[in-house]
């Protein structure tokens, strides 16, 4: 039996920066699938805007070249595509001096539905934006504004960033969100660890021996050049989708699938995180750069060859993290991630512990340690490692295998 998928009041979508890198490879794709599942109801609008000039039949072009690109051609409908671009409109505007800003808001007009302003924009308009929509009067108590990460480059900026966005929103209108937790295998975390009594008992540091959590990628900077190397790996990768991954694996189970519920069990997991102090550091962490050398059969530049100046910005980082309470005491966490690697895979490792002692002898071959792994991407699913016989006569020999669970097969590809 599947579950219904009800569609969601109407609303409208506002995209500041919506013919940037991060709505063309991410938003509209995204949005374009909600479409398809047929969760929009209506009269649902998106509107674009951002500084470039551009129709509003030049905007669904550039939306459905991003889907052509970026969705799989199986999962294209024809007339789904069709109705979602005609929900598509653009408004030139620009937030440092509030041109187009009187346009955009003749275009969302007077409704009071919820209208939702995501901001794919670098984080140093989040205020002007803000203040802009105050000025023109375009905030209504349906209102909400999005943030993307990354929210300033330290604690003073994101204060400063957080207090300027805060001056015109109510805190609950303030969504800061990590698109990592749209992910399915993401969200299955929660369904893996709290809807199932199996792994709950040993979900600790007496069975638990260690837990991994990679972000491989195989690409270089992309089209990114100016963002990466002020934020570096640290800041793009680790300091929000690998902290999130760690949070969904080591906190308590919460009272509620409440935002606030799961928040405040998220909290208690970073606070109880083991400062790295400097003398610390050379052993528990490594920063790295990537150089020239092949990727995918052809060569590829360095890290400096590609920013075209010298740089000292990470392009890989590995941690060995710790968290300080019951639960989890004396089980390393650890957090790699890095560009230009040879596979391209997210993944958790949850590795337990292997057993006290084995009564079959050397002749069986090694016991190697039971493994849950959860596959983020590609090929979405879980497999749980395990030891048995390997079948046929000579005696025990002991082989490991997979029981595996695969997304795109269990759920007809739409994992």
């Amino acid at each position: 039996m599947t579950s219904q998928i009800i569609p969601v009041d109407p609303f409208d979508f506002i995209i500041f920066g919506g013919t940037g890198d991060l709505s063309e490879r991410k938003l509209l794709p995204s949005l374009y699938y909600r479409q398809r599942d047929h969760q929009f109801s209506e009269p649902t609008r998106i509107i674009g805007t951002s500084r470039s000039k551009m129709t509003d039949e030049e905007f669904r072009a550039f939306a459905r070249q991003a889907i052509i690109d970026h969705v799989k051609a199986a999962d294209i409908d024809d007339k789904e595509l069709e109705t979602f671009l005609a929900r598509l409109s653009y408004v030139s505007a620009d937030a440092t001096t509030g041109a187009g800003f009187d346009t955009l808001k003749q275009a969302i007009g007077d409704s009071d539905r919820i209208r939702a302003f995501y901001l794919a924009v670098a984080p140093a308009l989040f205020g002007e934006i803000s203040h802009k929509l105050r000025e023109h009067k375009l905030i209504t108590p349906n209102s909400r504004i999005v943030l993307e990460k990354p929210i300033g480059r330290d604690l003073a900026s994101a204060r400063a960033l957080n207090d300027a966005v805060g001056d015109d929103f109510q805190e609950s209108q303030i969504f800061r969100i990590d698109h990592y937790l749209g992910k399915e295998t993401v969200q299955n975390l929660m369904a893996l660890r709290f809807a199932n009594a199996l792994y709950q008992p040993l979900w600790n540091s007496a069975y638990v021996d260690h837990v991994q959590i990679t972000v491989a990628e195989t690409v270089g900077l992309e089209d990114r050049v100016t963002y990466y190397d002020k934020a570096g790996a640290l800041r793009d990768m680790v300091q929000n989708h690998m902290l999130q991954l760690l949070c969904l694996v080591a906190m308590e189970t919460p009272s509620s699938m409440d935002a606030d519920a799961v928040r405040d069990e998220k909290l208690k997991v970073l606070r109880a995180l083991k400062r790295v102090n400097g003398n610390e550091a050379p052993k528990q962490t490594v920063r790295g750069q990537y150089r020239a050398g092949a990727s995918a059969g052809g060569p590829v530049k360095g890290y400096v060859e590609e920013l075209g100046k010298d740089s000292n910005t990470e392009t890989f980082v590995a941690i060995k993290a710790e968290i300080g309470n019951w639960r989890w005491a004396g089980v390393p966490f650890y957090l790699r991630t890095g560009k230009r690697l040879a596979t391209r895979v997210s993944e958790i490792v949850i590795e337990f512990k292997p057993i006290p002692y084995s009564i079959f002898g050397d002749s069986a071959g090694p016991i190697f340690a039971n493994q849950l792994v959860i596959r983020l991407q590609p090929d979405e699913g879980v497999k749980q490692y395990i030891m048995i016989k390997d079948p046929g006569p000579g005696g025990m020999r002991l082989r490991q295998i997979s029981l595996d669970m695969s997304f795109a097969q269990s759920f007809d590809g739409r994992a």
